[in-house]
């Protein structure tokens, strides 16, 4: 068990570090602490903010698509790939602009 005490004071969850982090920001922007304790708090935000992206990170990459349903109907699934989506809508963007006519304009 003091092996698991450990790892959780290691790394706080998500929302605990994002919590911390938001009273790290509010306590600089008072000054109210010296130059040593600001230095001290700002070094414990930008871990805590380390910590926030690595668990984003790791969340997006258990993200899983829908892709398909297969003939059984079962579902067909890819990872997550953020450049991908960001592709799929810049492509459904350009369809959806109007084709012009070979002939360059109007019916009559």
């Amino acid at each position: 068990m003091a092996k698991r005490a450990k790892k959780e004071n290691a790394a706080p969850k998500f929302e605990e570090a994002l919590e911390q982090l938001q009273q790290i920001v509010g306590e600089l922007e008072e000054s109210s602490g010296g130059l040593e304790h600001s230095l001290k708090r700002f070094e414990e935000g930008i871990d805590l903010l380390r910590t926030c992206y690595q668990t984003l990170e790791q969340a997006e990459q258990k993200i899983e698509l829908l892709t398909a349903v297969d003939e059984q109907g079962n579902l067909t699934t890819a990872p997550f790939d953020a450049t991908s989506t960001v592709e799929q809508k810049t492509r459904k963007s350009a369809k959806k602009k109007p084709a012009e006519d070979e002939d360059g304009g109007s019916l009559f």
